[in-house]
């Protein structure tokens, strides 16, 4: 099973302006250590397609994680998948997806962090505030101390999301955290190559 690097974890979301595909290219060439499509919009089989095309992309590169969908995951052979509080358990999608795949769940709290520890990393947020996820009921910003809290509760790597950008990616380094995650600051990007590579580097310090 591939272990979670450190490093950017880059989210592709199917409300981006530019093409799923162009982004993934951006971020890998960035420097991405992992790529999320976040396409909640694709039907199942356009979903399949572009997977497939992207874990083409992202070969030997970095890994690829699809969102909420292990039968996608599985078709596409991807490197795993990224699960959120109301998707399939740990268990269902080890099921789907054999003891070889990568699995991430959504956490917001310390109950949730706790119920997530079967998972091989938790995302955690939103550490700062967030415009990613319209619509959506997220909890005010943990902060730093708050991502400090969860780093040193969770026994499995912890992916820090929300508000984070290349002028805070540092921080989330120093709290512990395993990986940067961002939607907004990378796929808004004027150009995405760019703001992966500088998020990227501003993490490795």
């Amino acid at each position: 099973m591939p272990s979670l690097p450190s490093g950017l974890y880059a989210i592709v979301d199917g409300l981006a302006a530019r093409p799923p595909l162009e982004l993934v290219a951006a971020f890998v060439s960035g420097g991405a250590a992992v790529i999320q499509l976040r396409l909640k919009q694709e039907g199942a089989g356009e979903l399949v397609r572009l997977a497939r095309q992207a874990r083409k992309l992202c070969a030997g590169k970095a890994l690829l994680l699809i969102n909420d969908r292990p039968d996608v995951a599985r078709l596409a052979e991807a490197d795993g998948v990224h699960l959120g509080q109301h998707d399939l358990p740990v268990g269902a999608a080890r099921d789907i997806l054999g003891p070889g795949a990568l699995i991430g769940v959504s956490t917001h709290s310390d109950a949730e962090i706790d119920a997530a520890q079967s998972a091989d990393y938790i995302g955690f947020g939103p550490v700062f505030a967030t415009t990613s996820k319209p619509g959506s009921v997220l909890p005010d910003p943990h902060g730093i101390e708050g991502l400090r809290r969860a780093v040193r509760r969770s026994k499995v790597p912890v992916v820090a999301i929300g508000g984070i950008t290349a002028d805070n990616a540092q921080a989330i380094a120093e709290a512990g955290a395993r990986c940067a995650s961002a939607i907004a600051w990378l796929c808004g990007a004027d150009d995405p190559e760019r703001a992966a590579r500088s998020m990227a580097r501003a993490f490795s310090r």
